[in-house]
Parts: C-alpha cells; sequence; structure tokens
C-alpha cells in the first residue's frame, strides 16, 4: 500500500467546486471555468504522502514557480491568469493560490536530463541506456551527460510510480508532432533554466514538466523547476561517484530510511510522523534554494 496516511479534507469555498487532491496542491474549478491551484505544505517520500507537513513549503514553491515562468516567459506561454485570492478563500491561500487556464492536458511527464542520477542511473547500470537513448560507457552517478535528454515518463496516480517509457512510445500515444514538440519545449526550456542556475552556484542535474494546450498553443502548466519537480545541486559540492547533497526533502528520506524512524519501507506500514528537527532542517532547503536561485530573501 501507499498514498494518503491521512488524506485531507478539502476545504470547501464558495464559488469554487474541488476537483482533485494531489500529492502537494488541491485542485478547484471556479464560475468562469478557470483551474484554481492551492499548493499545500503536504510532503511525500517514497510514494507516501507524510503525516507532518513542512511549513512554508507550498508557498515556495508557488512563488519560486511564478519567478522561473518569467523566465521562460520568451520561450513558452504558461498557464497562470492571476494570483488573486478567490472571493472567501481563507487567509492561509495567500501566496500559495494561482488562478490558471483550463488547459487540455497531455499524459506525459516531460522530463529533462543533464546529469546522470536516480532511476537513470539504474537504467543505465543495467543497459547503458536511459528511456532507451544509448550513453557513453564509463559514467557514473552524478555524471554530466555530453547534451541533455529528453527522457519522458507516464503520469502516475497518488501512491504509484511515475514510469519512465521511450521516445517512441510517447509519439505512439499522443503522435508524431505532439511528440517532437514536447521535446522541444523541455529541452529548451532546461537548457534556459540550467544557466540561469548555473550563474547562481546551483546545478540543476534535472527536471519535469507538465504541458498542455490551448487551442493550438503548447502551453507549459503546473509548478516549474521547485525542489519537488527538480533535482538541484550546490555547484562547489558536486562530486561525480556518489549521491549529491540536494535542495529538496533528503533529510525526510535519510530520516524515513534510518533506525531512528523504525519504519520498515517494505512493509504495508504507513512511515511515522517526522521529528521537529527534520521538519526544520527540510523547510531550511526549500528556502536556500529559493533564495539562492531568486536572489530574493524569503520572508
Amino acid at each position: 500500500m501507499s498514498g494518503f496516511v491521512d488524506k485531507p479534507e478539502p476545504i470547501q469555498v464558495p464559488g469554487l467546486v474541488h476537483l482533485h487532491t494531489g500529492k502537494v496542491r488541491e485542485l478547484y474549478r471556479n464560475e468562469a471555468g478557470d483551474l484554481v491551484m492551492v499548493a499545500s505544505d503536504r510532503i511525500s517520500a517514497y510514494d507516501w504522502v507524510l503525516p507532518t507537513e513542512i511549513p512554508d513549503k507550498g508557498r515556495v514553491l508557488t512563488q519560486l514557480s511564478l519567478w522561473w515562468f518569467d523566465q521562460l516567459a520568451d520561450l513558452l506561454p504558461n498557464h497562470v491568469l492571476s494570483t488573486d485570492l478567490p472571493e472567501g478563500a481563507p487567509a492561509d491561500w495567500a501566496g500559495r493560490t494561482l488562478v490558471c487556464r483550463s488547459l487540455n492536458m497531455v499524459p506525459v511527464e516531460c522530463v529533462a536530463r543533464g546529469y546522470l542520477t536516480g532511476s537513470g542511473l539504474v537504467e543505465y547500470n543495467e543497459s547503458r541506456t536511459v528511456c532507451g537513448l544509448a550513453l557513453p560507457h564509463g559514467l557514473v552517478d552524478g555524471s554530466e551527460l555530453p547534451a541533455p535528454i529528453f527522457t519522458p515518463a507516464t503520469k502516475a496516480a497518488v501512491g504509484e510510480h511515475d514510469e519512465n517509457v521511450s521516445y517512441e512510445e510517447v509519439a505512439r500515444q499522443v503522435g508524431a508532432e505532439t511528440a517532437a514538440q514536447l521535446r522541444q519545449a523541455t529541452l529548451a526550456a532546461y537548457s534556459r533554466a540550467r544557466d540561469i542556475a548555473r550563474d547562481r552556484g546551483i546545478i540543476l542535474a534535472d527536471t519535469k514538466f507538465e504541458f498542455g494546450y490551448d487551442g493550438d498553443s503548447l502551453v507549459i502548466a503546473d509548478e516549474v523547476l521547485t525542489p519537488d519537480s527538480s533535482r538541484f545541486w550546490p555547484a562547489d559540492q558536486w562530486e561525480p561517484g556518489r549521491a549529491q547533497p540536494s535542495y529538496d526533502k533528503q533529510f525526510v528520506r535519510d530520516w524515513l530510511t534510518s533506525a531512528e524512524s523504525g519504519w520498515d519501507r517494505k512493509s504495508e506500514q504507513p512511515p511515522p510522523p517526522l521529528p521537529q528537527q527534520v521538519v526544520d532542517a527540510t523547510r531550511a532547503k526549500y528556502v536556500e534554494a529559493y533564495e539562492r536561485l531568486t536572489g530574493i530573501t524569503w520572508s
């Protein structure tokens, strides 16, 4: 089993219809037919949405996404219409709410990798490929790839794994023209973000995007280039051949798999609440990523 340890009850707001509870976001539709996305402070690990929240996490994700949308604006349109709070929404929604265009979403996780790690490393060690793309011999955990690659995945439900697929499979599912558009847009956005992050002393190892269509226009949607959707590494600590320190929920993963947590990842038991020191350290990493990337002090 996996999924939510304690699935939350969505807040009801007059004029909004609740559509979906995701790992982090609550999704509503307003009376105009626009989507209202609210980023919670929930955190997930090992396919579980944990019972402990990370304060300010949803606001960090939202504000960082907005900053990145601005950096990518000349490359791709995005789905954001407004950051105004819907009438009657709780005050806690401030800073974590986006009113967005409703798009015809493409059912593909569009992943770009510039460095080898994670599930890509697992496949590479087995076959010297990632999503069917052949890579040079001799790469190790953290190696920079000769050029960024497009490694798509299927979208999974809460509690399930995304599954890496080949480009050819994406073309079969969504059509050759759409697949080509997705690959081009993903690699262009990754390359822009990689260069921006590098100037700030951060390596963008990989990231995933979601796209939808507004008529015939491809639009970038959901969150972009956050610690939840990307691997950010401090450049001055990069050392291929080992796991890299990162700006994400590594503190959470490390504690859950430690003897201290008492949790058996292979069991069907849900993970326990996080101790305060893990919560504080994880919040600090999210804030540090925001501040280093944007140059703006978090408040």
